[in-house]
């Protein structure tokens, strides 16, 4: 594995471990919670680099954060965004063994 950046792991959050993200991780694409402000080169080449594989494409999502109740106080849960990498032929990640 190559030398990487510690600024990769500012990036990349975590692996989204859902029914729906197995399901894509059948089609070569991996779903990773990632910073904020974080942009698609920057997804990509941090993924590249931590997981010493090729990234065909990225698609980026935010999903709104939700409002919630907790001992009838009302909060809201923050934004958080999504990245699903697909990868090209041939690679893989196994994001149950984690980093």
């Amino acid at each position: 594995m190559s030398v990487s950046d510690p600024r990769h792991y500012d990036v990349i959050i975590a692996p989204v471990i859902t029914e729906k993200a197995t399901m894509a991780s059948e089609h070569n694409k991996v779903v990773f919670k990632v910073r904020k402000h974080a942009t698609k080169p920057q997804i990509k080449e941090a993924v590249e680099k931590l997981f010493d594989v090729k990234v065909k494409k990225v698609n980026t999502l935010t999903r709104k954060g939700k409002p919630r109740t907790f001992k009838n106080k009302i909060g809201q849960l923050s934004d958080s965004k999504r990245a699903v990498v697909t990868l090209e032929e041939g690679h893989k990640i196994d994001v149950t063994t984690g980093l």
